[in-house]
């Protein structure tokens, strides 16, 4: 277990922004994890949790507490089931399993991030969430002081959300268990339009798991959404918003806002959410708000690949990439009514 005092964060994170941590702790196996946790708790230090910084922004004054970098690694095949280690690589992770022949995340290729932080957001792209195939979460319980098991209704999964978000200081994801699935190295049913399209397939068809892999990394790749560290438009967290999900009176007046600022042929994106509920999309609110690719002037800009995703351009600040989120905010309220949600996890700081 490696300790560093006044550590930098930045590097930490795939937007290479924040300020230090006062102390920074490696662990690389669960009891580590779960002795800095319970030192912390104990001492009434504060603490914060990094896997793979991917989904996180961190203020620029950093944090005063221990900083806890999960660096434990395992992967565990036997037959369709799959266990991780909370910091393994999880885009690695995909390549493995589809390497084996399985088939249940292979459209979660080029994610960035670890393992544990994916039943955390119920990470999820291109028609596929880990929700569809997590059977179990282990984790420590801050709260009883023990390591408990959380099976899949447990998790309370949602659409980017978890047990785990909605109770950020209680659970630290140790391992995540997953059922795959043998299709003789075929995908899973094809769900999401653009994949079919980009497949030259129907949405329900099954293609072999490697080629839906490259094809969505591909596609990733167009949005700079898989990390490259010579792009800029990889230095960020992905997708910046979600998607927002409205209810009937609500989509009922975003239609007559769409209609009033593009016209009456304008029909938005709409997928349906259950109970009386309509998705729309995030990305498209921004740009038809005037927030297109590359939008902005300073560091912090908007991706010239994609709208969705805010970006630093070398040499922002926290404060800088704020500034924008809140002005896009702002503009989508404005044009829309409708009020966009961050996706990361802000730290000492909010939108």
């Amino acid at each position: 277990m490696q300790e560093i005092h006044h550590a930098p964060l930045a590097p930490l994170t795939t937007f290479r922004l924040g300020g230090p941590a006062a102390r920074l702790v490696t662990a690389t196996t669960d009891e580590e994890v779960v002795a800095t946790v319970r030192a912390a708790d104990e001492s009434g230090t504060p603490l914060l949790v990094i896997g793979g910084g991917s989904n996180l922004v961190i203020g620029d004054e950093g944090w005063a507490g221990t900083a806890l970098r999960i660096a434990t690694t395992g992967f565990h095949l036997d037959g369709t089931t799959l266990e991780l280690a909370a910091g393994e690589n999880w885009s690695e992770a995909v390549a493995r399993t589809v390497a084996a022949g399985l088939a249940g995340v292979e459209c979660l290729a080029g994610i960035p991030g670890s393992a544990g932080a994916t039943p955390i957001q119920n990470v999820g792209a291109y028609g596929q969430e880990v929700a569809d195939t997590i059977t179990e979460v282990v984790a420590y319980d801050r709260t009883s002081g023990e390591t408990v098991t959380l099976g899949h209704d447990e998790c309370g999964f949602s659409y980017r959300h978890s047990t785990f978000k909605d109770r950020p200081d209680r659970y630290v994801v140790l391992r995540v268990r997953f059922r795959l699935e043998d299709a003789g190295g075929l995908s899973a049913p094809v769900k999401y339009p653009e994949t079919a399209r980009a497949l030259g397939v129907e949405a329900g068809d099954r293609v072999p798991a490697a080629t839906a892999r490259e094809t969505v990394l591909r596609l990733r790749a167009g949005k700079g959404m898989v990390l490259d560290a010579t792009d800029h438009d990889t230095w960020s967290a992905g997708s910046f918003f979600t998607n927002p999900i409205l209810t009937e009176e609500a989509y009922e007046a975003f239609l007559v806002r769409v209609r009033e600022r593009l016209g009456d042929a304008t029909v938005p994106p709409a997928y349906p959410a259950g109970e009386g509920r309509t998705k729309t999309s995030a990305a498209w609110l921004i740009d038809k708000a005037g927030f297109t690719k590359g939008y902005g002037t300073g560091p912090a800009r908007i991706s010239t690949k994609h709208t969705l995703a805010l970006t630093n351009r070398g040499g922002a600040t926290t404060e800088d990439l704020l500034t924008l989120a809140r002005e896009v905010v702002a503009g989508v309220h404005a044009a829309f009514g409708v009020t966009l949600v961050n996706e990361p996890v802000t730290v000492g700081v909010s939108i």
